[in-house]
């Protein structure tokens, strides 16, 4: 807790006065911050010049959890690319809302496990917003899956469409939260779509001669599901113990998923092995319980735009992947792809700042 002050900062190694009322304020949650932003992505950097101790302290822890926020964003991204590999083996197995009920299921009693003495803090407020941010996760993995397994969706198109979440996000927030998404952001969700569909660009070649099916419908739906998916967290958890809500989350979504294997699913023939075990696990634990975790630590401190650009990261993890563990070849459009979305990322994260400075 401080008093109001004046800080005075060489923003970039240039005098730039930021007058900015610090009153007495829980400091965990960012909130003398809110109207004034120092760092405004990954590859910023300031120099501070003159302020109080309290002050100084504060904006370098802030700075830190920002650039760490996103780390957390970007692991979550590779794991998941890593999961596009592990999937593809496991739906010979089970079926998709039964293997999703696996998952959320086992991620939920391990992190119960892990932090047990939080459990007590669960209220209302917890179990109700945690209740709608897991339904969002349900829907949007069940009706991806729904698309590709039953209603004739084709892989590589169902994935370039239900990556249409990054450039949903931006206005999706604008709706929900009030928030504009700027040129850059609006910018790099579109440099990063098509860097998607440059990566894609062989499996819709290959599917271009197959005419739209209910699965693409499905797949798009999932990608405005993803959409809701992010802006939720980013809505609902500003002041929520992140664990608590991964929690509820889980136990959410593997209660929707056992309802609707248990009514539409036939599981019958389900094959246990070693192997399928072993890829339930990882799924479970690591792609589910460790990712989604991370995710809901790193929106908490970062807009829902920026986390959409590099959530998308998870197309070039997945070809990554497929090409070391499974032998594909990585094509020219693939590394266009990647250039693409390394730049969206870019903009995303710094507004495009470095050219300003050459240009003054």
């Amino acid at each position: 807790m401080f008093q109001h002050r004046t800080i005075f900062c060489l923003y970039k190694f240039r005098l730039v006065f930021f007058f900015v009322f610090l009153y007495n304020a829980d400091l965990s949650y960012n909130t003398p911050f809110q109207k004034g932003k120092l760092v405004p992505g990954l590859f910023e950097a300031f120099c501070i010049c003159r302020f109080t101790d309290d002050a100084k302290e504060f904006i370098l822890t802030n700075t830190k959890i920002n650039v760490l926020s996103r780390l957390a964003l970007l692991i979550v991204a590779i794991v998941w690319g890593s999961s596009l590999v592990v999937v593809s083996e496991t739906t010979d197995f089970f079926k998709p809302n039964f293997l999703l009920g696996l998952r959320f299921s086992i991620a939920c009693f391990l992190l119960c496990l892990v932090f047990y003495k939080k459990l007590k803090l669960i209220d209302k407020d917890y179990l109700i917003n945690g209740g709608i941010v897991g339904f969002f996760l349900f829907i949007a993995y069940s009706s991806q899956t729904f698309g590709v397994t039953t209603a004739g969706g084709l892989p590589g198109r169902s994935a370039f469409l239900s990556a249409s979440y990054c450039v949903i996000v931006p206005f999706l927030g604008w709706l929900v939260n009030r928030i504009r998404p700027d040129r850059y952001n609006a910018s790099a969700a579109v440099l990063c779509i098509l860097g998607i569909g440059l990566v894609s660009f062989k499996d819709l070649v290959l599917s271009s001669s197959v005419g739209i099916t209910l699965g693409d419908f499905y797949a798009l739906l999932s990608g405005l599901l993803f959409a809701s998916h992010i802006v939720s967290i980013t809505r609902l958890s500003k002041r929520k113990d992140p664990i608590l809500m991964t929690i509820i989350q889980f136990g959410a979504a593997a209660i929707l998923s056992w309802l609707v294997t248990l009514i539409f699913e036939d599981n019958s023939a389900i094959v246990w092995s070693y192997s399928s075990v072993g890829s339930v696990l990882y799924l479970a634990a690591i792609c589910t319980g460790l990712a989604l975790l991370l995710q809901n630590i790193g929106q908490k401190h970062t807009d829902a735009s920026s986390a959409a650009i590099i959530l998308g990261l998870e197309s070039i993890f997945g070809i990554i992947f497929s090409v070391i563990f499974k032998g594909e070849s990585l094509d020219v459009y693939s590394v266009f792809g990647f250039i693409l979305i390394f730049i969206a990322i870019i903009i995303s994260e710094t507004k495009l700042s470095f050219l300003k400075k050459e240009k003054a």
